[in-house]
């Protein structure tokens, strides 16, 4: 659905992204992080056919951004940082300017934007002109902007900001109920959001990609030793004697009411640890494996290019 190869942009001598490559699939979600300044913006735009790149390509259901941008518009719905609003329009009068500018038929028009302002929770103040609108429900008014033409792919560039808790939570669920439904990247600062939303992320910084995976898949990767959980019915002191000596076991620790184990590399003692704790006459109520959190892994890898 989206494939970009080797995309480069100069500022004259300031490079904005370097060699970027990524694909995202039919129906996904990827996660597109970075700090301030890393690039997102950038390839947002190139992306959107917004922004021409130097170098590489770009391709949105299956058209060259470069070679046909108006075909990649009309796939294409784009949030900014800062939506593109008329203020002096109201909801109702702007969603159908956009409707109209982009394409959508004019005997269905008026049921597409009512469509879009009850998903985005607008129905209160549709007649209201937009400058008198707070900034949540500005936010809204941009999201509807980029879906009022249904369309395949949906880039969100902070789609959450400015929103109140519940706003957040509401906007959140409309996001993944578009999954499967339309291509989503969505950028944000906010990583539980990512966690929540997503199925896969992709890492910027300074220009250049530096972690790309499904989010599952990128903890696994980012683990540098097994880390265990336990909670395991029995006397603390004899949980920790029971444990240390098995092969593949580092480490015992009592922290929070669980039970951690820290595993020597190259060893996952889950069957050993299972055994031992049943033919102690102990219950074992949970065992589960400690993954870095995307926090962790998202400071380690910025850390690591900067």
């Amino acid at each position: 659905m989206i494939e970009v190869k080797n995309l480069t942009k100069k500022y004259g001598d300031k490079i904005g992204i370097e060699d970027v490559s990524f694909r995202v699939e039919k129906g996904e979600i990827l996660g597109f992080l970075g700090p301030n300044g890393a690039g997102k913006t950038t390839t947002m735009r190139i992306i959107t056919g917004f922004l021409a790149p130097t170098s590489g390509s770009a391709i949105v259901c299956g058209y060259d951004v470069s070679e046909n941008p108006m075909e990649v518009k009309k796939r294409t719905g784009y949030l900014p940082e800062h939506p593109p609003l008329y203020l002096d329009m109201t909801v109702s009068s702007y969603l159908d300017f956009v409707a109209k500018i982009k394409g959508v038929n004019r005997k269905d028009r008026k049921s597409v934007i009512d469509e879009v302002i009850e998903k985005c929770g607008l129905k209160d103040v549709r007649g209201r002109l937009i400058k008198n609108l707070s900034k949540g429900y500005r936010q809204r008014v941009g999201i509807a902007q980029a879906i009022v033409h249904n369309p395949e792919v949906l880039v969100l560039d902070e789609p959450t900001l400015g929103l109140d808790p519940q706003q957040i939570m509401e906007i959140r669920n409309f996001i993944k109920s578009l999954k499967g439904q339309h291509t989503i990247i969505l950028s944000t600062h906010i990583l539980p959001e990512v966690t929540m939303v997503c199925t896969r992320v992709l890492i910027i910084n300074k220009g250049r990609l530096v972690a790309e995976d499904a989010l599952e898949e990128l903890y696994k990767k980012e683990r540098e030793k097994l880390i265990l959980s336990l909670r395991i019915e029995g006397e603390k002191e004899a949980v920790l004697k029971l444990l240390k000596p098995l092969k593949g076991v580092q480490s015992v620790e009592s922290k929070n009411g669980e039970i951690l184990v820290e595993c020597s590399k190259g060893y996952d003692p889950r069957d050993e640890i299972l055994r031992a704790v049943v033919s102690s006459g102990m219950k074992l109520l949970e065992m589960k494996e400690n993954l870095p959190t995307l926090e962790e892994i998202y400071i380690k890898r910025i850390s690591q290019e900067g």
